[in-house]
């Protein structure tokens, strides 16, 4: 499996918690979409990328920002230059607030076919603490109009551990969510990342965040809810209805190759050896590289095997299913088991793992402590 990313980094306005690379402004400028097309073109040409394509994902900033006619012309410039399979998995994120009816129709007539909707909560108090624009009316407004305009694939982000949130409030934003009957949840922790405003607030005392035990609780108590509603967990914070885990993501966590195009977008490729690159994360260079012709690469890194096999299982492990062994051993030549035993004897004797056959994975325990989990095979 192998994927397309096409990064959108414009924003209304930046959330307090982001720290990704995103640039408030009212839209998208002509001359990004111009360049994110003139870069198709020139990978395309230079031919270095996966025989056959899945999915496609527009991830931002803000892909709900982009117009119909921008959309129409990016797909069509995929279409033309890649080898995309006729029934992949074509999604973007969209923002509450941010999408007009005119714009979804446009979207799913030129194509995308699955839609991750940010609602984070169905709070409105916590949704400005945490510098969202929209409402939860809006979010019910979009999701209205996007099933309008048939999309019948669509995701919600929902956060946990926003400042001053209770896990009865988290667990009502779970319950409206299911209510409403979509087809995937992400249900993440909030991440409080350095320099960001919301940091920032946490810092000088203007904003308290849940303590750890709190934030757990809520994890737990919205993980058995989502499971008693019918949404299975398939990956840490990731929950869907049979037959609707994100294929996108799942090529991720298995470590299978995806080419990113866009400002700061990122590729994962095998050109001999298994090759990471990024994009520069500057708009105006990003720009002016492509309108001479120039690819936008940045930084260039060709991993060592070992590296490459730390991969698969940091990545892999995120998965309730965990680590195909079998796909393990076709690609490295040894069984994960045997390639790191220590770190499997460790994980076996405090009783966090789950082991067949087929796979290697963490159990519910293990998944909790995932990073002092992954710390023994490094």
């Amino acid at each position: 499996m192998a994927g397309i990313y096409l990064h959108i980094p414009y924003c209304i306005k930046k959330c307090a918690y982001c720290d990704f690379t995103s640039f408030a402004c009212g839209g998208v400028p002509e001359a990004y979409a111009d360049a994110l097309i003139s870069e198709i073109g020139l990978v395309s040409r230079a031919g270095e990328y996966p025989a056959e394509f899945d999915t496609v994902f527009f991830g931002g900033g803000t892909p709900s920002l982009l117009s119909g006619d921008q959309m129409r012309r990016m797909l069509g410039a995929l279409n033309e230059s890649f080898p995309i399979r006729a029934d992949a998995e074509r999604s973007m994120e969209v923002n509450p607030g941010t999408s007009s009816r005119e714009n979804l129709f446009a979207y799913r007539e030129a194509g995308i076919n699955r839609l991750s909707i940010g609602l984070q909560s169905s709070h409105d108090a916590l949704l400005n603490v945490i510098g969202r624009i929209h409402s939860y009316a809006q979010f019910c407004e979009t999701l209205s109009l996007a099933r309008e305009a048939g999309f019948a694939n669509i995701n919600v982000d929902v956060m946990h551990g926003l400042p001053g949130q209770t896990q009865r409030q988290y667990l009502d934003t779970l319950r409206a969510v299911c209510d409403l009957g979509v087809q995937h949840v992400s249900a993440y922790a909030l991440t409080l990342e350095e320099h960001t405003l919301l940091w920032e607030q946490v810092e000088c005392g203007d904003l308290t965040l849940p303590d750890e035990d709190e934030t757990a609780d809520m994890q737990d108590a919205g993980f058995d809810y989502l499971e008693s509603r019918g949404y299975r967990r398939y990956e840490i914070s990731n929950f869907a209805r049979e037959g609707y885990e994100c294929r996108h993501n799942l090529n991720y966590w298995e470590n299978g190759e995806y080419l990113g195009l866009g400002v700061a977008a990122h590729s994962a490729l095998r050109l001999k050896n298994w090759t990471r690159m990024a994009n520069t994360g500057a708009p105006d260079e990003y720009i002016r590289l492509l309108s001479r012709g120039k690819r936008p690469v940045s930084e260039t890194i060709r991993l060592y095997p070992a590296d490459e096999m730390f991969e698969c299982v940091m990545l892999g492990l995120r998965l309730v299913r965990g680590v195909d062994r079998a796909a393990f051993q076709k690609r490295f030549g040894v069984d994960m088991a045997d390639a790191f035993p220590d770190a499997m004897e460790q994980l076996r004797r405090r009783g966090w793992t789950r082991e067949s056959e087929g796979a290697i994975a963490l159990n519910r325990a293990g998944l909790d402590l995932q990073n002092e989990a992954l710390g023994f095979f490094m």
